[in-house]
């Protein structure tokens, strides 16, 4: 596990995947403090990893990327840890357009395409 310091490209996340999940890499990303953790088997590792290093848990919200696709299916919006009725989202999709928002502005910061 690990929290982004630095910008990494899509062949370093397609290695991740591969030592990992074969297509995927799990990550977990701090709407308020712009950051992304990568590479824990579970969502829920990489939101403890975060709140262990002063992010706030209804900042995180838990992605997928995919290295080899492109567009929108580079960013896979399904986590357990993002069932936040008290946020209003009620199923593991980050169903707000706005939160979806900051996801990819973030995303696109820490990862070069």
């Amino acid at each position: 596990m690990k929290i982004l310091d630095k910008e990494v490209t899509i062949d370093e996340l397609k290695s991740i995947a591969e030592s990992g999940f074969g297509e995927m890499v799990k990550a977990v990303v701090d709407v308020d403090l712009g950051i992304v953790a990568i590479d824990a088997e579970l969502h829920s590792d990489l939101e403890a990893y975060c709140i262990e290093r002063k992010s706030k848990q209804e900042s995180l919200w838990g992605i997928n990327y995919y290295p080899e696709m492109e567009g929108e299916d580079f960013i896979e919006y399904d986590s357990m840890i993002n069932i936040r009725p008290s946020r209003g989202n009620n199923s593991r999709d980050v169903e707000g357009a706005s939160i979806r928002k900051m996801i990819v502005n973030i995303t696109n910061k820490w990862i070069k395409r």
